[in-house]
C-alpha cells in the first residue's frame, strides 16, 4: 500500500475534508487505486489491502479496526464503533432497527447498536444481523451479496413477542457493514426489507470506509456514517488468470448448527450479556489473544474487552470463511476445517502462536466441533459460548 500521508487526524469522530491522498495496490489480477477525500483518522490507520481469492472481485478493503483479519486491541475497536455511534442522529424515529451484515461487520454492527444506546439512553434499538445459518425457526428476509465468497444472505424474525414488535415496528432502519464500494449491498438489503412489508422513515448506512461516492446513500435517500469517505478504481490486468475460490458459498444448517436457545443476536437483542471472566483469571499485562469463530464474535470480543479492562494486554481477531491470498495486508495465514459442520475451509490470517502468553478461542457449536489443527497450531484455550455467559 503506497499514498502521500495525511498532515493530521481529525479530532474526535467528526470527518475532515482533505486534498485527496491515493493509495495504489498492484494485485495479481489488477490494481487498485484509492482517493481519500474525508477522514476522521489517518487513511493508514483504518485500512489495508489485499486480494480475494475470489474471481468475481479480487480486490479486499481490510479494516484495521475491525478484529477480523488483523487482530485488534478491544480498545481501538471499541473507539471504532464509538465514533460511529456518535454520528448517528439520536433523535431517529423509533424503534430503531440496526442490522449488522454476517460475517465480517456482526460485531461491529453490535457495537455500534450497543454503543448508540448507551449514548442516547433508549431502550428501543434492536440489533438483528444478517447470517448464513439456518436457525429452523422462520425467515423474515433473504437477499444476494453478488460479489461475496457467500452470496446468500438470511435474517430471522425475532421469537420473542416483545422483539418482534421492535423489528416489525422500526421506524429507522440502521444498516452497517465494514466497508461500502459500490453500495449494492445495501441496496438489496434495503429492497428485501421494502418487499418483507418494512417501511422506515429514516435509514441510516454505517461503514468503516466508505468508498462508493455517497452513491448507495443517495439512492435510497439515506443518511451515510462513515470513519472515512473516498472513491476508488479497479484496473484489471488483461489476461490475468482469475483465482480459483475454495467451496465457501454455503448457506445452510450443518452437523454442528447454532443453538436457538442460546441465542446471542441473530433472533434479535437489544442488551447484551455481559462475560464472565473469573475462569480465566487474567494476570496484569498477560499477552492474550481472544478469537471469535465464523459469525460468533461479539461475545468473544466482549470478553477480549474485559480483560483488556482487567489489566491485561489483549488483542481480539476471528476465524472467517472469506479466502484471501497472501500478500499486502495479509501476512500469514492458517487453513483448517469449519466448525458448523457445513464441510468448508477456515481461515485465520495474521496470527502465529509467538507473541502471546495464552490464545482463547471462543464457540458457540461445543469444542468437539473445533478443527484439532487449529487447537494445537496455537496451543489454544477453548471456551463455549456457555463459559463466556454464565
Amino acid at each position: 500500500m503506497v499514498g502521500r500521508p495525511l498532515a493530521a487526524p481529525a479530532r474526535g469522530g467528526a470527518l475532515i475534508r482533505i486534498a485527496p491522498v491515493e493509495f495504489e495496490a498492484r494485485l495479481a489480477t489488477g490494481t487498485i487505486e484509492a482517493s481519500v477525500a474525508r477522514t476522521a483518522r489517518p487513511p493508514q490507520s483504518l485500512f489495508g489491502f489485499a486480494e480475494r481469492r475470489n474471481p468475481k472481485r479480487s480486490f479486499l478493503f481490510v479494516s484495521k479496526v475491525l478484529g477480523r483479519h488483523i487482530p485488534v486491541a478491544p480498545s481501538v475497536m471499541r473507539a471504532a464503533t464509538r465514533a460511529l455511534a456518535a454520528m448517528i442522529p439520536a433523535d431517529l424515529p423509533g424503534p430503531v432497527l440496526v442490522v449488522g451484515m454476517a460475517e465480517t461487520a456482526i460485531a461491529l454492527g453490535a457495537g455500534v447498536q450497543q454503543d448508540y444506546r448507551r449514548a442516547t439512553g433508549r431502550d428501543d434499538v434492536l440489533y438483528l444481523p444478517t447470517t448464513r445459518h439456518p436457525l429452523g425457526s422462520p425467515l423474515w428476509l433473504t437477499f444476494e451479496e453478488e460479489h461475496s465468497h457467500a452470496t446468500r444472505h438470511l435474517i430471522h424474525a425475532p421469537v420473542d413477542p416483545a422483539l418482534a414488535a421492535l423489528a416489525r415496528g422500526a421506524q429507522s432502519l440502521v444498516l452497517v457493514d465494514d466497508e461500502a464500494s459500490t453500495g449494492k449491498t445495501f441496496l438489496n438489503l434495503a429492497a428485501a426489507f421494502r418487499e418483507a412489508g418494512l417501511a422506515p422513515e429514516r435509514t441510516v448506512l454505517v461503514t468503516l470506509t466508505d468508498w462508493s461516492g455517497g452513491s448507495a446513500a443517495r439512492a435510497l435517500g439515506a443518511t451515510s456514517v462513515a470513519l472515512l469517505e473516498g472513491t476508488y478504481r479497479w484496473r484489471p490486468t488483461p489476461g490475468a488468470p482469475l483465482p480459483e475460490m475454495p467451496a465457501v458459498d454455503v448457506t445452510a444448517r450443518g452437523a454442528h448448527s447454532p443453538d436457538p436457545a442460546r441465542d446471542w443476536g441473530r433472533l434479535g437483542v437489544v442488551r447484551h450479556h455481559a462475560p464472565a471472566i473469573a475462569r480465566l483469571a487474567p494476570r496484569a499485562g498477560e499477552r492474550i489473544l481472544v478469537l471469535g469463530t465464523g459469525e460468533y464474535v461479539f461475545p468473544p470480543f466482549l470478553l477480549a474487552e474485559a480483560l483488556e479492562q482487567a489489566g491485561a494486554h489483549v488483542r481480539f481477531s476471528a476465524v472467517t470463511r472469506s479466502p484471501i491470498a497472501l500478500g499486502h495486508a495479509i501476512e500469514t495465514a492458517l487453513a483448517f476445517s469449519d466448525n458448523y459442520g457445513l464441510g468448508i475451509p477456515n481461515f485465520l490470517y495474521n496470527v502465529t502462536r509467538e507473541p502471546y502468553d495464552r490464545v482463547v478461542v471462543c464457540v458457540e457449536t461445543g469444542r468437539a466441533a473445533l478443527d484439532p489443527a487449529l487447537v494445537a497450531a496455537l496451543g489454544a484455550q477453548v471456551l463455549e459460548d456457555g463459559e463466556l455467559q454464565s
